[in-house]
C-alpha cells in the first residue's frame, strides 16, 4: 500500500467516524527540501497525522495550524524557511536544509464531492495514464476570478475535470503550461499576472501505479511480491504450475494465475515491467519470445547467470534474427542492482531498487558520489517568495 492509497484509507475511517479532517500539501519548494510537491498529509481535528510532508520537521507545527483551519473553514498557506542555516537552527523551523517549503492547508468538507481527497479518489480510481494537476495555491487580492484550493486535472487525451473555472482568465495559459508540464512529465511552478494580481498555481504529475507481471511463483519470488506491493505496485504472478500459482501463496498480489507453457504465446502483456524467475529455462524461453514485440514491455528482467541469457538469446536468434536489437536496452540480466544480495529477500531488494531506479531515470549508484543534487530542481516560472518566517521546533 503507498502513501495515497493509505491516506484515503484513512480518510474513508475518519469520515466514517465523523472525525473533522484537514489536508497539508506540499505546494512549492525552492532550495533543499525532504519532500517534494505534491506530498501530502491527513490531520484529523484531534491532531492524528496519516502522511507527511518532510522528514518529521514540520508536522508538529503543520498539525497546529491543521486544527486551526478545521475551525476556521477556509484553506491557508504556510511558509517555512531555512535559507539561512544559522538562523533557522536558532529561531526557525529547525530544518538546516536550507529551502524554503510552502505548504497548501485546507478544511474537508465531507459532503462536498470536489473536496481535494474526494478528487483524488475518483483521479487514482480511473489513473491508467500519467495525469497533471493544477492546483492554485496563492491568490493577490479579493477580486481574483480563482480562489484558493481550485484545482484542475489535465489527461493525456486533453479532456479535463476539477473546480477551477474555465472562464478564468488564466485558464488558457494555464491549460498550456499543464500541456507542457504532462509532455514533460516534471512538475512546474507557474505564476499568471491577473487584473486583482498575481495568482500562484502548481503543477503535479500524477502517475499511475507501475504494474509488474512476474512469471514465476517460487518461494523466491514471494519477498519480491511483498516487497513491490509495499511501494503501492500492482502485482501479477503467473506460473504453469498450479501447485505454485496460488493466491493463498501471493496475498499482497493483485492476481495469481495458472499459465501452462503451451499458452503464453496468447496471454496479452498488460505491465511496463516483467520479471522471469520460473527456473524453468523453456518457460523462459517461451516468456521472453512473447515479450520481443511487446513494446509495452519496458523493463525485462531475468533471473540466473549472464550464460543463461547468452543461451536463451542464441534460440530467439534461430526464429527471430533481430533479436538482441528487439529486446536492446530493455532486457536486464543478470537482474537487480549489484548489492551482494544472496538470501531471497536480499535479491528481491536488488530487483526491486533496480525497478526503481529504471523508473525514475537515474543511474543508481551511491548518492554522495553524485555532483548533482538529490532531487532536480522544481521548474518555476518565478521564484519563490516567502510570505513570512514561521517560528517552529522540530517536534511530533
Amino acid at each position: 500500500m503507498n502513501e495515497l492509497q493509505r491516506l484515503l484509507l484513512a480518510y474513508d475511517t475518519h469520515r466514517a467516524a465523523g472525525r473533522a479532517c484537514a489536508l497539508a500539501s506540499v505546494v512549492d519548494v525552492a532550495g533543499s527540501a525532504y519532500r517534494r510537491p505534491g506530498a501530502r498529509m491527513l490531520v484529523t481535528d484531534e491532531g492524528q497525522l496519516t502522511g507527511a510532508i518532510s522528514g518529521g520537521c514540520l508536522e508538529g507545527d503543520a498539525r497546529q495550524r491543521a486544527r486551526r483551519v478545521i475551525q476556521q473553514g477556509r484553506p491557508t498557506v504556510v511558509t517555512y524557511d531555512s535559507t539561512d542555516p544559522d538562523d533557522d537552527l536558532q529561531f526557525g523551523a529547525a530544518l538546516g536544509c536550507q529551502g524554503i517549503v510552502q505548504i497548501l492547508l485546507e478544511p474537508l468538507g465531507f459532503q462536498d464531492p470536489d473536496n481535494p481527497v474526494a478528487l483524488l479518489r475518483r483521479w487514482s480510481a480511473e489513473l491508467k495514464e500519467s495525469v497533471v494537476v493544477a492546483t492554485v495555491f496563492s491568490t493577490a487580492g479579493s477580486g481574483a476570478d480563482v480562489a484558493v484550493g481550485q484545482r484542475l486535472l489535465l489527461r493525456p487525451d486533453g479532456t479535463t475535470q476539477g473546480t477551477l473555472p474555465p472562464q478564468a482568465s488564466l485558464y488558457p495559459q494555464l491549460l498550456a503550461d499543464a500541456r507542457a508540464a504532462l509532455a514533460a512529465g516534471q512538475p512546474a511552478t507557474h505564476q499568471y499576472t491577473t487584473e486583482a494580481g498575481p495568482v500562484r498555481v502548481s503543477l503535479e504529475i500524477l502517475r499511475p501505479p507501475v504494474r509488474l507481471t512476474v512469471y514465476g511463483a517460487g518461494n523466491d519470488v514471494q519477498p519480491l511480491v511483498r516487497l513491490a506491493a509495499g511501494l503501492g505496485w500492482q502485482v501479477q504472478v503467473v506460473d504453469g504450475r498450479p501447485a505454485l500459482a496460488q493466491a493463498a501463496r501471493f496475498p499482497e498480489a493483485a492476481a495469481v494465475r495458472v499459465l501452462p507453457l503451451a499458452q503464453v504465446g496468447e496471454e496479452p502483456h498488460d505491465g511496463s515491467f516483467a520479471l522471469l524467475m520460473t527456473h524453468n529455462y523453456y518457460y523462459d524461453l517461451a516468456v521472453l519470445r512473447h515479450l520481443l514485440p511487446a513494446a509495452s514491455a519496458r523493463y525485462i528482467g531475468l533471473l540466473g547467470p549472464r550464460k543463461k541469457y547468452e543461451r536463451l538469446l542464441e534460440d530467439l536468434h534461430k526464429e527471430v534474427p533481430n533479436a538482441a536489437g528487439l529486446l536492446q536496452g530493455r532486457i536486464h540480466s543478470p537482474i537487480g542492482l549489484n548489492l551482494g544480495g544472496e538470501t531471497p529477500e536480499e535479491i528481491a531488494l536488488s530487483i526491486v531498487a533496480e525497478i526503481q531506479a529504471v523508473l525514475t531515470g537515474h543511474p543508481a549508484g551511491f548518492l554522495r558520489d553524485s555532483p548533482h543534487p538529490i532531487h532536480p530542481p522544481l521548474r518555476a516560472a518565478a521564484p519563490l517568495v516567502p510570505e513570512g518566517r514561521v517560528e517552529a521546533g522540530c517536534r511530533l
